[in-house]
């Protein structure tokens, strides 16, 4: 069975939101691709001296979903997440892996302040899926300026940013996948009827 891409929403996102996403990571990583509500612990990640949650924690907790074909899991969430060493994340990913996670909170206007313009959220949210999902399939952060892989420190830099990978990177992943696919795949045998 090939590789496929399962969007986790645990956010207040509405279904035609969601639909919108699946094209779009359908459109770039050609793996089916499935989306449906999730819900994670996230008093379990929560952090009450930086009032933030644990990426790595909501992470672990991905990993402990029933996941029997190594399927890519990605939920999104709404709360601030940090990793201990640096101040907040907008996601994180396993490299070679099978989860991501990713937040709306920073990605949102309203988090800074500014009137909120949903439409950019979205884009910025679809950056963000793909770049954490390319580091499942392994690729590293990229120094092209406008390449979705490039490591994004502030949500302008996201701004900047296309949706799809650069040629190197896009050539990376689709080699990637194939060899991922391939993996998965059933040994073929021949049978000669004996």
């Amino acid at each position: 069975m090939p590789t496929s891409i399962n969007i986790l929403n645990a956010t207040s996102l509405s279904l035609r939101d969601f639909e919108h996403l699946v094209q779009i990571v359908q459109s770039i990583f050609a793996l089916p691709i499935f989306a449906r509500d999730e819900h994670l612990d996230l008093e379990q990640a929560y952090d009450p001296s930086r009032r933030q949650f644990n990426s790595t924690v909501l992470l672990a907790q991905t990993l402990l979903m029933p996941n029997p074909n190594k399927n890519k899991l990605i939920p999104i969430v709404d709360v601030d997440l940090y990793v201990p060493i640096l101040t907040y994340v907008f996601g994180e990913a396993q490299l070679n892996g099978t989860a991501a996670i990713v937040s709306l909170h920073r990605l949102s206007n309203l988090y800074y302040g500014i009137p909120n313009d949903h439409h950019l959220m979205l884009t910025r949210l679809e950056k963000e899926i793909v770049h954490e999902l390319g580091h499942t399939f392994g690729l590293i952060h990229c120094h092209q300026f406008e390449c979705v892989m490039r490591s994004s420190t502030y949500v302008e830099e996201i701004d900047f940013k296309k949706v799809f990978p650069c040629t190197a990177c896009a050539s990376a992943l689709r080699t990637k996948i194939n060899q991922q696919t391939n993996l998965q795949l059933p040994e073929q045998k021949e049978d000669f009827g004996m």
